[in-house]
């Protein structure tokens, strides 16, 4: 009977710790929900294609876009024609040389676009891109 009870108090070792592989988990989860949500801010809209694009974004950017109803917008504000003149020739009293883009919904006519460019033409605006997206 002495030889039962030594065997019955014996404790069960092995089995397997997931505490660090769920720690590990729990951190691969937050670094994906922080990654997804981070993109640029800006209105939705469907860019025409080109075959070679530059990224031209820099933090000083300013960008001017034109929906498919043909509203502009200037950083994601919409502003009319007139408001944007006057934002944009503050902005160039500031700092002369910065960098606008222009991002217009494929299906605006293109003489909205026109209107933006020659506006930006007749501030003196010399850093002027066209997005585009990537062709598929």
């Amino acid at each position: 009977m002495a030889n039962h009870a030594k065997f019955g108090t014996k404790k069960r070792t092995g089995g397997i710790n997931i505490t660090p592989f769920v720690d590990v988990l729990l951190v691969v989860l937050v670094i994906f929900i922080l990654t997804s949500n981070a993109s640029i801010p800006g209105l939705k809209v469907d860019l025409p294609k080109a075959s070679s694009s530059v990224a031209l974004e820099k933090p000083k950017t300013k960008a001017i876009t034109i929906d498919n109803a043909g509203q502009v917008f200037l950083d994601a504000f919409p502003v009319t024609l007139p408001e944007l003149e006057e934002r944009l020739r503050t902005e160039k009293a500031l700092s002369p040389d910065f960098p606008v883009i222009v991002r217009g919904d494929s299906a605006v006519q293109y003489a909205r676009v026109v209107e933006v460019l020659d506006l930006l033409r007749r501030i003196d605006l010399n850093q002027v891109g066209l997005v585009t997206g990537k062709p598929t």
